[in-house]
């Protein structure tokens, strides 16, 4: 048993089979969530590319035993991950009902309504929050809404504007 092996033992000596077990359950949980996001939103998330190749081989089995015992297999890969309630939580945020998708989804939805009635210097602000937006489409996109707005028209520029938002948040949240 290595020294690292050792360790481990001692940091869950004290804990009871049945917690053990429970945890990891959770950890297959998050597997199983994992399998159902599509490749892109699986592309967001900081995993090794051990779990990642594990996602893959568990979409191609069938059988139902053989499938059962790779989630047992994905839920001990994620238990090895650098940090595996921030892979939960960015799981999460995909889920539409999720709390962690409603305050980024009131978060933009504040940022455009600022950006359309205080101008570009919001804009500026917005770009400190999120320094990898692309800062001339913003602005056109800002400008854009905003014209929708004084002629009372919707040609969806508002919707796009946030929608914009939306994505530069979920990145600049993704990295952090």
């Amino acid at each position: 048993m290595s020294q690292h092996d050792h360790h481990e033992d001692e940091e869950e000596y004290g804990k009871s089979k049945s917690q053990l077990k429970r945890e990891m359950h959770a950890l297959q949980d998050i597997g199983k969530r994992m399998l159902e996001l599509s490749n892109d939103q699986l592309d967001t998330l900081p995993i090794s590319e051990t779990l990642r190749a594990a996602i893959e081989e568990s979409r191609r089995i069938r059988q139902n035993e053989a499938k059962r015992r790779h989630l047992q297999y994905i839920g001990k890969v994620i238990r090895q991950e650098d940090d595996p309630d921030a892979l939960k939580l960015a799981i999460d945020a995909f889920d539409a009902g999720s709390e962690e998708h409603t305050r980024r989804h009131h978060l933009a939805e504040r940022w455009r309504d600022r950006m359309i009635s205080e101008g570009d210097s919001v804009v500026g602000e917005f770009f400190s929050y999120c320094p990898d937006a692309d800062l001339q489409h913003l602005r056109n996109l800002a400008r854009n809404a905003r014209k929708d707005v004084e002629k009372q028209k919707n040609t969806g520029q508002s919707r796009k504007l946030f929608r914009y938002l939306r994505e530069c948040i979920d990145d600049a949240e993704a990295t952090n």
